[in-house]
């Protein structure tokens, strides 16, 4: 790795101006969900412990560049601090001369949590002069927002090169995950990459092929993948008009060793509701007038006999349409023979993407894989083998 963490920086009597995530659900005035809060904890409290004054920045929802109330950070600070374990103070703008008194008055011990950065519209145009001001205001730059690297905005680019800069323990986990995962994995590497369509994978399927023994397909996306070679798939999602691409990935994995695996059954039904009629039929068997809604036990077990002989595991999607029952079975069942893998010291397991992450929950698994990322946008790029700005400045 060729970025900072924070053991490499001096940070006793130093401000920490630290770029956070906790863009988390809030109904009625209540954060319905921490997840984001509790994973940025390790950072602060290690900024605290080596003497350091932790300032946290950090976007909440799109207010477009001025101040909206419904979108204040000031309704978090609770939150945050009952989370973090440590007393929080809030500063209603996020620099100039109140923000710096804000922290020149911060008593030891303490966090500082600034106003929304997207109040400032130089933050999502990656103005150097907001930058700049909200470099004015620290000694040190640490970012632990790796969901919000994809994006080069202020806070998360262009300041991490006025300040000597560094990765959190979130940012940090986050890189030394992927980069094991794909830049020097142990093989056989196997990838699921599950959805509902060819077209928004089409990246990451590209840049998998060359690193990857093994993709599992599943979702809709399989269907058009299944189409693409004759078969039949009923009214299922299907993308037929990427029949083309579909036949070119399959040459293209062909010609680099990479062995796709498609659904050898599925699971079928005739309308897309919980516990509807369903029958379990051979791949090339759909009924004309049903939809394909999940992979079948056949499949299931193929997919796990692919993962016992692996050694890592890159997982972005699900198997099948895993919101409705019965139609997490597939799904469920793959990532539970992961998470059993993965606890017995056989797999090392790497999974990201909102879906992803919801369905590993579902199924119980999460707990047991090796390492599960909440960035959404920025685990997928980073899959697709396109460049972060946000960690290319820490590297830079």
């Amino acid at each position: 790795m060729s970025w900072k963490t924070l053991d490499d920086m001096s940070l006793s009597g130093k401000t920490v101006l630290t770029r956070v995530d906790i863009n988390v659900p809030v109904e009625n005035g209540r954060v319905t969900d921490a997840t984001r809060i509790e994973r940025i904890k390790p950072t602060i409290d290690d900024i605290l412990a080596a003497g350091g004054k932790p300032v946290l920045m950090a976007h909440f929802g799109r207010p477009g560049g001025k101040p909206v109330a419904e979108f204040s950070l000031g309704q978090l600070r609770e939150a945050v601090a009952n989370t973090l374990g440590h007393p929080v103070e809030f500063c209603d703008e996020t620099i100039g001369d109140k923000a710096a008194a804000a922290i020149a008055a911060l008593p030891a011990g303490t966090v500082l949590l600034l106003e929304n950065t997207r109040f400032n519209a130089g933050e999502t145009s990656n103005d150097t002069d907001f930058a700049a001001s909200l470099a004015a205001l620290g000694d040190v730059y640490c970012n632990d927002a790796f969901s919000a690297a994809h994006r080069a905005h202020a806070s998360t680019e262009a300041l991490a090169r006025l300040l000597p800069a560094c990765a959190g323990r979130l940012m940090q986990a986050e890189l030394s995950a992927l980069e094991a995962a794909l830049s020097k994995p142990e093989h056989p590497v196997v990838a699921v990459v599950g959805g509902a369509k060819v077209s928004t994978k089409l990246d990451l399927l590209g840049n998998l092929i060359p690193k990857v023994d093994q993709i599992v397909i599943g979702g809709g996306m399989a269907n058009t993948f299944l189409a693409a070679q004759g078969i039949d798939v009923g009214k299922s999602l299907c993308e037929h008009d990427l029949a083309d691409t579909a036949r070119d990935i399959i040459a293209r994995a062909k010609a680099a060793n990479c062995e796709l695996i498609l659904p050898v059954d599925v699971v079928v039904a005739w309308e897309f509701a919980a516990n509807t009629k369903s029958e379990t039929v051979a791949a090339d068997a759909c009924p004309a007038d049903a939809m394909i809604l999940d992979a079948g036990p056949k499949s299931v077990e193929e997919v796990g006999k692919v993962f016992a002989a692996a050694k890592t595991l890159v997982w972005n999607g699900p198997l099948g349409a895993f919101e409705i029952e019965p139609f997490n079975m597939a799904t469920d069942a793959a990532a539970l023979k992961a998470a059993e893998l993965t606890r017995a010291g056989t797999l090392s397991s790497v999974a990201g993407g909102g879906d992803t992450v919801a369905a590993l929950n579902n199924s119980g698994a999460a707990k047991d894989f090796t390492y599960i990322s909440t960035a959404g946008g920025a685990f997928l790029e980073w899959l697709e083998g396109k460049t972060l700005p946000g960690v290319a400045a820490l590297e830079g």
